[in-house]
């Protein structure tokens, strides 16, 4: 089972989400990072609502066996496509009920059936009992409570 910090919360939704210093935290914790990427006039920023926190490209490349980057605007989408190093793993979603990210995998959102193989999406948020039992068929969770399942699986 891979654990993917969401946001690079470890106990809880935090305002620390998305800052770079804690998304190293949870990487150095051996755990991957789901992170929020914005670009504007062609700078990488790290935010949820909006672009907070400004990375350079390589701060992103250093980490990508790691990261799942969920673009959040055109611009990002646009600078991680057209780039010559396709390493990143990114995706877009907005409330669909699955998505693929470049390096194929199902990104299920919270509170879809979970498929064989795919990443469960803040399961904490949706606790029936279909969810529970699929997230023993996951490749993956992300999660903003990462101690705690890791504790259960």
């Amino acid at each position: 089972m891979i654990y993917i910090s969401h946001r690079g919360n470890l106990d809880g939704p935090s305002d620390l989400e998305n800052l770079p210093s804690r998304v190293d935290e949870c990487l150095n914790n051996f755990f991957d990072c789901e992170i929020d990427l914005w670009v504007e006039d062609r700078k990488f920023l790290l935010g949820h609502d909006f672009g907070q926190y400004p990375v350079e490209k390589n701060w992103l490349i250093e980490r990508q066996n790691n990261l799942w980057v969920h673009c959040k605007n055109s611009e990002a989408i646009s600078a991680l496509t057209s780039s010559n190093d396709h390493s990143l793993n990114f995706f877009w979603h907005q409330n669909d009920s699955y998505t693929i990210t470049s390096k194929k995998f199902v990104w299920v959102y919270p509170g879809s059936p979970v498929i064989q193989g795919s990443v469960a999406v803040l399961p904490e948020k949706w606790q029936s009992k279909t969810v529970s039992q699929g997230l023993l068929n996951a490749y993956a969770i992300c999660t903003d409570y990462i101690w705690k399942y890791k504790g259960k699986f």
